[in-house]
């Protein structure tokens, strides 16, 4: 069996690399912070017309039909350029449970509407989970996607209420969100809205994984850069010995971290509900390499690596966050415990990418 990403996937991942790399920049991330809305709206437009927002909408609702292996390339490369805007959230989490409530033949007129406005790049919509306190650019969002018990409700942005919250990352525009649980917007409840959520979950720990991993490499990148050209005692600083071992290390736990995370994007797009092993396991080995890659970069960079002027804080107070957001690393190994601990466990090799291993064991409980 052939594991490597197609042709096609790179082709795209470069098309999409090259045009972050040219319009999100550490100061167009820093003209972000001063701007009312903290959204660059002539990006979103490109992002838009280049396909990303439909991607993971099926083609009988007149997105492209692709999954999450094939996005999650770019949800990396969204993650190494840090981009603030919760692009990579909206197409890997918000959208999917839009489809799934439809699917499933639940909600109401209203989210054939949602979906069709975000087709149309009309319409942006905030997803939250009683995992995350705050939801990040919710003052952006037309309609919310929010949780109550085991239901889920579809509300326009007139039905909630929102109070600021302040963030370690000042790209990020947290707000905590209330609303008045009411049958006129719930779109699913009981096992049907647990279901959804815990789908909702895993995408969302697999959205910060793939960042989490491009937040690395940019470090890494920048850090690789800054050794070249940093002279001491008359050669570069890259030249030491220790210098390179701390940008080794997190060169490896990156790539430790990049097959864990393509096969938990294969595990999602599978059975959303049943791959908390696997991405629990993404998320964990994600964290970790974003943590080392933050710590150890800012002491290759030294104490200007802390200042408000270096570009490296960027990135590494967005790893901050993220490392936390969906669940920290506490979380995940202990859902990985769980899964280990199973009677039934589906444990080796053969069930590493077996289709049969989610959905076709029926005593895996």
């Amino acid at each position: 069996m052939n594991f490597t990403f197609t042709q096609d996937q790179l082709d795209f991942q470069d098309a999409i690399t090259s045009m972050l790399r040219t319009e999100v920049t550490a100061d167009s991330i820093r003209a972000r912070w001063k701007n009312e809305s903290g959204v660059d709206s002539a990006f979103m437009q490109q992002a838009h017309d280049l396909g990303l927002n439909s991607m993971l909408i099926p083609e009988s609702l007149g997105g492209l039909g692709l999954t999450p292996v094939d996005f999650i390339l770019l949800a990396e490369a969204c993650g190494e350029v840090a981009l603030p805007e919760p692009l990579v959230e909206s197409v890997m989490v918000t959208t999917p449970s839009l489809v799934d409530i439809l699917d499933q033949g639940l909600g109401n007129a209203d989210v054939q509407k949602v979906i069709d406005g975000v087709l149309a790049g009309e319409v942006r919509v905030a997803l939250g989970h009683a995992i995350n306190p705050c939801i990040n650019y919710a003052d952006s969002a037309d309609w919310f996607l929010l949780p109550d018990g085991d239901g889920v409700y579809l509300l326009p942005k007139d039905a909630v209420t929102l109070e600021a919250k302040t963030s370690v990352d000042p790209s990020r525009r947290l707000f905590s969100v209330s609303f008045a649980a009411s049958d006129a917007y719930l779109v699913a409840d009981g096992d049907a809205g647990a279901s959804l959520q815990r789908a909702s979950l895993n995408r969302g720990a697999l959205a910060s994984a793939a960042q989490l991993v491009g937040l690395s490499r940019g470090m890494l990148q920048q850090s690789v850069s800054y050794t070249s050209d940093r002279e001491q005692f008359g050669r570069a600083i890259g030249a030491n010995q220790a210098v390179k071992h701390l940008l080794a290390d997190v060169a490896v736990q990156v790539e430790y971290a990049k097959p864990v995370i393509y096969r938990a994007a294969y595990t999602v797009g599978v059975s959303p509900t049943r791959a908390d092993f696997a991405v629990s396991h993404a998320k964990s080995a994600a964290g970790r390499a974003a943590l080392m890659a933050s710590r150890h970069c800012m002491q290759v960079f030294g104490a200007m690596g802390y200042t408000w002027e270096c570009d490296l804080q960027i990135w590494a107070k967005r790893s901050w966050a993220l490392a936390r957001e969906w669940g920290d690393e506490g979380f995940h190994n202990n859902r990985i415990h769980e899964w280990l601990l199973r009677k039934n466990a589906l444990l080796g090799p053969e069930y590493t990418f077996g289709r049969g291993s989610l959905t076709d064991k029926a005593n895996a409980g």
